[in-house]
């Protein structure tokens, strides 16, 4: 203050000539408290630091801040993560400075966690009671009550202050993510691709950075298997087993042998026992301990990821029973025609690689899903089903159809279609049934509409339907039919390319020839 008068020049008096013990030895890698000093008289930020100089609390240093202004103050904390702690003087730049800046602090920064106390040396100048109640301050003290010993019992019961709030917003929080990831890791096919999820998720609740490595041990075996590491661990995504050398490895094997958490600093191994007898080990390297709160959240997090991986298993093995009900039904139609050889795995893979392209083209975006391009490989393979329907004096004639048998044999179309929509309609969500009922029934429909069974137009015809169609058509024209030779290659390409804006779907059509541009061989897979 500009205009201090004689009692606050000594608002700072020593009544303990000794100096006072640390609270614990700082650690190299552990944060320091910070504190802000607000106040326009250099003479006390002087004063401040020289008393604080020795202050630790729960072996953590202070840093100390110094502003000169209310202006300056909120600049310090608006750029300033983690400050625990302002003393704040009343009369700077202006008579009500320090309480405008307090305002603001919790009304523009939003920050209700740091801890304000008012420090002032004209208290008629800002009343006690009604600073309190208007204002959200935790301390009000009067300069010349501040001796040495006081000034530390009021700075180490605002870290400690501090310290619990932080911990319950981090638990806030990190119930949050909690709720949150095991929700998103759920969604997760790919192991690897789970257990990275599982690893950022650990780092956000830590707030610690990235560094993690988590390991899997199947059964009994005793083998353990890098899944996923990150950050400095990164390298360990190229080890499929975990070097027995490395440092986190006796850990990691202690919490195996004893089946549960190690929080060994600085190493913290979390333990996961699952129902389907997995055992897990993730380890954090935080660059400091991990305080009771934290170590909870984990173990809360740990059951989640336990959870979530027989969630993943489950889901895998219901995913395996889904593709081998479907390759049944497809062998089951290609075991009657037994002439079309491989056709429906070169379906398979050329539908799958096309769909692919289209993407990167850009087409159809509403339509090129990530779960069309995850599916249509496979629910492609059953656009024949249909046939199982069909007699075989039909389906296995060597020769040209009459009218009325192609009309029999057009109604495998529908039959697949009615099939496989029966089956889908059994399951909840999207299938590879879902995709292969609207293949079977809609990959002899036309672009122009001439097409069959229900002559549908252009993009009415499902896009999955509309890849298969394409590929189908070109599959069958290269390789040998009980009813006709195989076409050169060239004259099969000539076909599709004329074929395209009547029969085919231009777009589908250009993206497949420029495969061909690209890799020329395809299409003359043998057979």
């Amino acid at each position: 203050m500009t205009d201090s008068n004689a009692a606050d020049d000594n608002w700072l008096i020593d009544e303990d000539e000794e100096e006072l013990p640390a609270s614990g030895l700082g650690a190299p890698d552990q944060r320091l408290w910070r504190v802000l000093i607000v106040d326009d008289d250099v003479d006390v930020h002087a004063v401040t630091r020289l008393a604080l100089r020795n202050v630790s609390f729960k072996g953590r240093e202070l840093e100390l801040f110094s502003a000169y202004s209310g202006r300056e103050a909120y600049d310090i904390l608006r750029d300033t993560p983690d400050i625990a702690l302002v003393l704040l003087d009343v009369v700077m730049e202006t008579d009500d400075a320090g309480l405008l800046l307090a305002r603001r602090i919790r009304e523009e920064l939003h920050n209700a966690i740091v801890r304000v106390v008012l420090r002032t040396g004209q208290p008629g100048q800002a009343p006690e009671q009604r600073v309190i109640i208007e204002y959200d301050i935790n301390d009000y003290k009067a300069k010349t009550e501040l001796t040495t010993q006081k000034l530390f019992t009021t700075v180490i019961s605002a870290l400690r202050a501090y310290e619990s709030l932080n911990m319950l917003e981090r638990s806030r929080v990190g119930l949050g993510k909690i709720l949150a990831g095991a929700t998103n890791l759920y969604q997760i096919h790919s192991l690897r691709e789970f257990a990275s999820g599982v690893l950022n998720q650990v780092s956000a609740i830590l707030d610690v950075g990235s560094d993690g490595v988590l390991c899997l041990m199947q059964g009994d075996t005793g083998v353990t298997t890098v899944v996923a590491a990150t950050g400095g661990y990164a390298e360990l995504n190229n080890s499929e087993l975990m070097p027995t050398t490395h440092p986190l490895w006796p850990t990691i094997v202690k919490a195996f042998n004893e089946k549960k958490s190690q929080f060994e600093h600085p190493a913290n191994v979390l333990f996961i026992h699952t129902q389907e007898n997995r055992e897990v080990a993730i380890s954090v390297t935080p660059p400091w301990p991990l305080a009771q709160i934290q170590r909870d959240l984990l173990e809360v997090f740990c059951q989640r990821i336990a959870a979530a991986f027989d969630n993943l298993y489950m889901f895998g093995q219901l995913r395996k029973a889904q593709e081998a009900t479907v390759v049944a039904l497809a062998d089951l139609a290609e075991f009657r025609d037994s002439g079309t050889g491989g056709h429906v795995r070169r379906v398979q893979l050329l539908s799958s690689t096309l769909a692919q392209r289209l993407h990167e083209r850009g087409a159809y975006p509403d339509e090129v899903t990530p779960q069309l391009l995850e599916m249509i490989g496979l629910a492609s393979i059953l656009h024949d089903v249909g046939k199982v329907a069909t007699p075989d004096h039909i389906l296995l004639k060597p020769g040209i159809h009459t009218p009325e048998e192609r009309a029999e044999m057009q109604q495998h179309a529908a039959v697949g279609r009615t099939i496989l929509e029966r089956a889908a309609n059994m399951v909840d969500g999207v299938s590879y049934l879902t995709y292969g009922a609207a293949i079977a029934g809609g990959h002899h429909e036309h672009w122009d509409g001439n097409g069959y069974p229900n002559q549908l137009k252009g993009r009415d015809i499902p896009i999955a339907a509309r890849i298969v169609a394409v590929i189908d058509v070109f599959d069958s024209l290269l390789h040998e039919r009980p009813y006709k030779e195989p076409w050169p290659h060239t004259e099969a390409v000539t076909y599709i390319r004329d074929r395209a804006g009547k029969q085919f779907d231009p777009e589908v059509v250009a993206a497949l020839l420029e495969m061909i541009e690209r890799d020329p061989s395809i299409g003359h897979t043998p057979g």
